[in-house]
Parts: structure tokens; C-alpha cells; sequence
């Protein structure tokens, strides 16, 4: 386990805009072995090894290139040109393209979160204190020597995810790239108020426009997404150009390279008996006309060609993420990549050839360049500056036929050696979301630990999977529980089937919506003989009003006290659970808050439940810490070691 969190790992990708040189950020354990670290690796188009770019104890992320070739990125390393300076908040950094050292460019007492470049001209985001602008570093100095951490709000929401909202305020800035600094900074949006919170935004290529996503605050806690242009040159002049009462205009976006459109993902608000539309949307910025594009599909990353008329759309697609070609016209998509990988950071070279990382269930993240021949692409491995992994075991796919005739499909991993006989006892391991998919390779709830220790391992798409349309979806929508239990049920029964598997050794796990799941399977069935429950939610009702974003629960649970909190909430049907649990929460989880695990370790307590509560006092929805991770893995392999395997409990040595 300890050699596996130390694996680098290559998390982004950045085309220079010649299309010469490609940029990767490389996450990497720090000498202290007890944090992360990044740090920028310039990937060779022509074959030769990565070699590292950056180099500091703060690390480095968000690559981003400039007009003329040198490189931006965000760090919080100290800028050796001043006296005591603050290395508590992120800012921004050029490093030439000529060669030498990185110098700090930019920096704001709220730090810098965020930066795009379009011609000229960088704009980034930083956290503003409401007021004079002038004394805002006063001002936060004086907060932090009277210790005051106290937030007043007058809005919704005040946490996204795992961190506290304000006391600033998000604003844009724009400036040019000087000599020593950005010249002529200047704030786009005085008094945005929670408009720009979690903002997207993008530059046009003459840099003169920024294009960015707007919340606008509506009666009763809700919010609705707008996209807005806000002229770089006119002084921050803003004007609406896509809003529609129950839609949301959100990122990502991509404006066009002749500069007259955007691209962005438009998504309507459901209810309880709608699900959400979601589809790429193309915007003319000198009219605000849209239409749509790319059909069903459900865009994670949109990047235009270079000729304008079609984007290349990475989107969910039957347990994939390949790339597709959409024509701009809204003519029908075209799949471009045939292989059963994963795509992200797809970034294109002005003759149309694409790079972008390539991963899968069974492959870490790697660059790749594809260069397209018609209506597909052949794909070539890149250099990588992060490992090669091999899985302990094969990958291979079943599917079962639902109650209700809809076809359910899964990955299947299988440990090396398993067989008629010798039979490898099963994990069902449901996937978060639930708007999901098991597509991808994942560093944190990776199935080959498992497998490296003899389990095979079901990674299911049930009902509300993403990549199978919308009637999947509607199939699960307000109907959690029942639907997707009856989906998992059917695919675990064909996966038993399978020669290597002992239907007679089996569990259960999931986190975020899949540990909800595991929380309704211990409380509907006993065929398993543990369930492992990671950030689920249990009291339903409680959830929607303590999580970081009621609103959207409540479009398709209804208002509080209504009927779907009942029948839908895992804590009812507490009296029938008689399976080993295994409880994980973080305390600093915002999106499913530490209440609900609470609340299920006490249920489970007083009800006299075989359980183990895994507590992490500084952890969020996720284990992001290479030690706690460590202790993750250890204790659920030694839950399902005394469970399922039969062995005795032994207490991780992480833990003593």
C-alpha cells in the first residue's frame, strides 16, 4: 500500500498554442512522505524522455500558456524578490519560454484560484473582502491578529465540498503580460456578490471579451447558472448572453477560435418526476442566439477545432469516455476514438491533431497524441513522466437483463490465478454520483488493491449511470433505492455465473451515492456477508438540508417532509440490517456532512449491529492524504479478511 500512494501521477495537460510544446502537471508524494506535491514536466512531441520543469517545496499546477510561448501557472512557493512574503495563498507565475527561472507575475491578498488566457490578455480569480479595496490587506490582517475566522452570510450556499465560502467575494481580473508583472490590472467585476462562486470562464482569442458563467440568486435558497461576456477593453461592461428561467448555462466552455461563438453545457432543472436535460449548447456572442449540439451526449471537456465548424466532445459513452467529432451545425456526433479508454485533457494543435491523456479501468493516466484520418483517429502513446502500471489481474465485461428488460452492463475484474477452482470471493462496489460511470482509472477507490489481495471485483452501472441515455437515467430518477437495489441485484446474480467466482464469499461497498446504496443493500438483503459504507448518506431528509447544495436535492426529492424523504431513506429500514458494517466518514465533508455518519454509527449501535466506524477527523468526501489512504485500504482489506474470508480480526498496524 505504501509503495502504491507513492506512485506519480500525471493529472493534466497543456498544448502551447504553435502546437509545439505539450505541458503535463505530475503529482508525486513530498520527502515528507505525509503530503502530495506538483510540479510542471515538459512531455517531448518527438519521443525523447519528460524532464521536469519546476521545482518547489509549495508545488505548481494550472499550466496555462501565454501568446508568446511561456508558461503561467498557480503556486504558493515564496517570491525570493520580497521580503516576508506570504506563502499562504496561491498566485501567479511566468515561466519564459526562452529559458530561466519562474518570477511571480500577479498576486492579490485573497490569492489567485484560477486563470485563462485569450490573445494578450490574462484574466484570473481571486477572493475579494467586500469594501475598499485598498485596505483589503489591512483588513485580513487585522481579522487574522484578532482571530477572528467568523463568517456572516446573507445568501445561500456558504460550502462547496470541502471548504467554506467567504468571507471574500470571487471577482475577475484582467491584465497584460510586462516585462516584470501583469500591466494595467484592473478588477472586471467590482461587487459581484456569489455570481462568480465556482465560476467558469474563458478568454476570447483577441482578448478582448472574457465569457463566464454568472449565478443569479432566485427566492428560496435557489440559484440559476447565467453565461455572461464581459468586455475586457469596455471597463468590464457586462451583458447576458444565454439565461433561461429553470436552465443552467455552465462550463465547461470553449469559445471558438474565429472568436463569434461559445460552447458551453446547458442543463434544465428537474423535479421529481423530470430528469435533467443536459446538452452541448453553442452561443453566437454577437447575438445570443444557441442552439444545440452533439445529440445525447453528455459533455465533460469541449474543445474547438481549428477551422471552427465542429468541436471535439469527450463525454460518457457505455463504461468508456471517448472522444467525438459535433459538428457546429448540430449535425449527428461521430465517435473518434474505438478503444475502450478513457479521455481527458484533450487539447488541439492548430493542424487538428489532438493530445490529451488516455486512461481506463485498468490504466493509469498516460499522453497520447491522436491524429485523425476521416471519421476516426489513431492513437500513439507519448512519453509519460508518470510510471506504467501493470494490474494484478484481467478486466473484462458482464451484463445481466433488469426485471424491467433494460440491459445492465459492468466491468468484472478478476485477480490473477482465479479459476473453477479456485474461486475468488466477490466485492460489489457501487459507483458515487449517482449522475456516474466505472470508466476511468481512479487513485483513490481503485478495484486492483482488491484484486492484488484475490478478490474479483464488480464495478456495476446500474440505473442513473451516465453513457447509456437519458431513459437510464429516468429509470432511477426519485426512485433511488428500489430501482437501482433491483439493477445491482440482477448484475451481481450474472456475475456470479462467471467461472473464477465463489457465490458463496461475497460483499458490498460504495461511497458518496454508492455508499447510500450499501446503506439500502444492508437493509433489504443478507447475501452479503459485509458491506462497507464510505461518505453515505442515511437519514435522507437530514441530508438534503445540511449537504453544501440543497437546492438541487430538493428539485428531485420535493420539499421537505415530503413523501420521497420516507420511502427513499436508507435509516427506515434500520431493524431488518443483520450484516457486518464497516462505517468511513471524513469530518470535513460538506457534501455529504459528518452528521450522516454519525447518525448511522449510533443506528447501528443501538440496534446492537455487528459495525466499525472508520473516523476521519481531517479528511473530506474523499481520502486525499497518502497515510489516511493507507489506513483506508488496510482496514476495509482487514474487514473483509475477518467477514468474508473468515480469518480473525486483526487490528491494521497503520492504526496501532
Amino acid at each position: 500500500m505504501h509503495d502504491y500512494v507513492g506512485v506519480p501521477r500525471l493529472t493534466s495537460l497543456r498544448l502551447s498554442p504553435d502546437g509545439g510544446r505539450l505541458v503535463g502537471v505530475v503529482q508525486a508524494l513530498n520527502p515528507d512522505g505525509k503530503s502530495y506535491g506538483t510540479a510542471l514536466w515538459e512531455i517531448p512531441l518527438d519521443g525523447r524522455r519528460p524532464y521536469r520543469l519546476t521545482r518547489s517545496l509549495k508545488g505548481e499546477a494550472g499550466a496555462e500558456f501565454t501568446a508568446e510561448g511561456d508558461v503561467l501557472f498557480g503556486s504558493r512557493r515564496p517570491d525570493p524578490t520580497v521580503k516576508d512574503p506570504d506563502d499562504e495563498v496561491s498566485a501567479l507565475w511566468l515561466l519564459p519560454a526562452a529559458g530561466g527561472e519562474a518570477r511571480q507575475v500577479a498576486s492579490r491578498p485573497g490569492g489567485i484560484d484560477g486563470f485563462a488566457t485569450g490573445g494578450p490578455t490574462v484574466v484570473f480569480a481571486s477572493g475579494v473582502l467586500p469594501g475598499d479595496e485598498s485596505t483589503e490587506a489591512e483588513r485580513r490582517k487585522a481579522r487574522k491578529d484578532a482571530g477572528i475566522s467568523a463568517i456572516l452570510h446573507e445568501g445561500y450556499p456558504v460550502r462547496y465540498w470541502d471548504h467554506d465560502l467567504g468571507p471574500g467575494e470571487t471577482r475577475l481580473f484582467a491584465g497584460t503580460v510586462g516585462e516584470d508583472r501583469l500591466a494595467d490590472v484592473r478588477d472586471l467585476t467590482p461587487e459581484p456578490g456569489k455570481a462568480l462562486t465556482n465560476a467558469s470562464y474563458e478568454v476570447t482569442p483577441d482578448g478582448a471579451t472574457a465569457i463566464a458563467t454568472w449565478a443569479a440568486v432566485l427566492p428560496g435558497g435557489e440559484l440559476r447558472s447565467d453565461l455572461v461576456a464581459i468586455e475586457i477593453a469596455g471597463g468590464g461592461a457586462r451583458r447576458v448572453l444565454a439565461s433561461e428561467d429553470g436552465h443552467d448555462f455552465e462550463g465547461p466552455l470553449a469559445v471558438s477560435p474565429d472568436g463569434r461563438r461559445v460552447a458551453c453545457v446547458r442543463s434544465s432543472h428537474a423535479d421529481t418526476r423530470t430528469i435533467p436535460e443536459v446538452t452541448l449548447w453553442i452561443v453566437d456572442l454577437a447575438t445570443g442566439e444557441g442552439h444545440a449540439a452533439g445529440g445525447e451526449l453528455w459533455p465533460s471537456e469541449i474543445r474547438w477545432a481549428p477551422d471552427s465548424a465542429s468541436l471535439y466532445v469527450v463525454a460518457d459513452h457505455r463504461g468508456r469516455r471517448p472522444v467525438f467529432r459535433v459538428p457546429a451545425d448540430g449535425s449527428e456526433p461521430v465517435r473518434l476514438t474505438a478503444d475502450d479508454a478513457a479521455y481527458s485533457a484533450v487539447n488541439v494543435a492548430p493542424g487538428g491533431t489532438l493530445y490529451a491523456l488516455r486512461s481506463g479501468v485498468d490504466r493509469a493516466a498516460g499522453p497520447v497524441r491522436i491524429t485523425l484520418e476521416g471519421a476516426a483517429g489513431t492513437v500513439e502513446e507519448l512519453a509519460s513522466p508518470a510510471p506504467e502500471l501493470e494490474p494484478p489481474g484481467t478486466l473484462t465485461e458482464v451484463t445481466a437483463t433488469a426485471d424491467d428488460g433494460a440491459e445492465i452492463r459492468a466491468w468484472l475484474v478478476l485477480p490473477e490465478g482465479a479459476s473453477a477452482d479456485n474461486p475468488a470471493p466477490l466485492l460489489l462496489w457501487v459507483h458515487g454520483g449517482p449522475l456516474s460511470s466505472w470508466n476511468d482509472w481512479s487513485w483513490r477507490w481503485n478495484p486492483w488493491i482488491m484484486a492484488a489481495h484475490g478478490y474479483a471485483v464488480l464495478l456495476p452501472d446500474p440505473c442513473l449511470s451516465t453513457g447509456y441515455g437519458p431513459e437510464m437515467i429516468r429509470r432511477g430518477w426519485a426512485n433511488w433505492g428500489p430501482r437501482t437495489h433491483a439493477d445491482l441485484m440482477a448484475i451481481t446474480d450474472a456475475a456470479l455465473e462467471v467461472p473464477g467466482i465463489d457465490p458463496g464469499r461475497t460483499a458490498a461497498m460504495g461511497g458518496s451515492f454508492g455508499g447510500y446504496m450499501a446503506n439500502w443493500i444492508a437493509g433489504h438483503t443478507d447475501r452479503f456477508r459485509a458491506i462497507v459504507t464510505h461518505a453515505s448518506l442515511w437519514h435522507l431528509e437530514q441530508f438534503a438540508g445540511t449537504t453544501d447544495a440543497s437546492m438541487y436535492w430538493q428539485r428531485e426529492f420535493g420539499e421537505p417532509g415530503g413523501e420521497l424523504y420516507d420511502t427513499l431513506s436508507p435509516h427506515r429500514s434500520l431493524e431488518k440490517i443483520t450484516t457486518p458494517m464497516l462505517v468511513i466518514h471524513g469530518d470535513k465533508d460538506y457534501r455529504v456532512p459528518i452528521g450522516e455518519g454519525l447518525r448511522l454509527w449510533w443506528d447501528l449501535q443501538r440496534s446492537g449491529v455487528e459495525a466499525k466506524f472508520l473516523y476521519f477527523p481531517d479528511e473530506n468526501h474523499w481520502v486525499l492524504k497518502p497515510g489516511n489512504a493507507v489506513v483506508w485500504y488496510e482496514t476495509v482489506l482487514a474487514f473483509l479478511a475477518q467477514h468474508v474470508l473468515g480469518q480473525e480480526w486483526k487490528r491494521p498496524e497503520s492504526l496501532s
